[in-house]
């Protein structure tokens, strides 16, 4: 059954059929990971002789999980990520609905290393008056979404690529890697940083999620993304960003 909905953006008209969602998450399991930990833990709970695991003999499946949204998942983090102050994730999420583009970027080899730069943003960038702005890199192995990315030295965004795409107004960027910086790159964070205007205004609505997914057969352009977050009280917190499609 259709769900259409009517939108409008600078001026422009556009439907999205609400019953058509595109999940670009990837959940808590035990195939996604990085940053060097083990991977999460779902455990039932064990009270006296009573266990939380229908298959062991108990009522009800009662399972602890420990997990680190950082690593373990899709995740949405706020600029309490790299400062001193907890800038709570829940807090900072006030609407969930967001006009978005998808671009898909090449990297850009640089020694052993690979880069997302601004030029190279800005040639698959069509629309630069959205809020939020989908990264997805290329190439794009679908093993990414599947695999301990820890040790990898994946592909990472500049600094003046974080600082562009915070000058042009991007309110929520989302990227398909464990995180916009190099993994190894001795506790700077300069995209971080660079993106949530950090020291200089920082940006405390402004968000980052990283470790989306985004198949192939799912086109470039522009989106209508709702950007579900776990109300957790911490500077990141697992999430699910859903697109539809926009049409005419």
């Amino acid at each position: 059954m259709a769900m259409k909905i009517s939108i409008k953006h600078n001026d422009q008209s556009f439907t999205a059929d609400l019953a058509k969602p595109i999940d670009i998450s990837l959940p808590v399991s035990d195939f996604t990971r990085a940053w060097y930990i083990n991977p999460p833990k779902f455990e039932p709970v064990v009270l006296g002789d009573w266990i939380g695991s229908v298959a062991e003999g108990g009522s009800v499946n009662f399972r602890d999980i420990t997990f680190n949204p950082h690593a373990h998942c899709t995740h949405t983090e706020t600029l309490g990520h790299v400062t001193k102050e907890i800038h709570s994730i829940n807090k900072a999420i006030t609407k969930h609905w967001f006009i978005a583009e998808l671009i898909t970027v090449e990297v850009e080899e640089m020694e052993d290393d690979k880069l997302l730069t601004a030029t190279a943003i800005d040639k698959a960038w069509k629309n630069k008056e959205v809020e939020a702005l989908i990264i997805r890199t290329s190439p794009n192995n679908p093993k990414k979404a599947t695999t301990n990315l820890s040790n990898t030295n994946w592909p990472f965004m500049d600094a003046a690529a974080a600082e562009h795409l915070c000058n042009v107004g991007v309110k929520h960027l989302l990227i398909d890697q464990p995180s916009v910086d190099k993994e190894e790159d001795g506790g700077h964070m300069f995209a971080h940083k660079a993106f949530w205007n950090i020291p200089e205004a920082p940006r405390t609505q402004a968000t980052i999620t990283e470790l989306i997914f985004v198949p192939d057969h799912v086109k470039d352009g522009m989106y209508l993304l709702n950007l579900q977050v776990a109300p957790m009280e911490n500077d990141a917190a697992p999430s699910r960003p859903v697109l539809f499609e926009l049409g005419s």
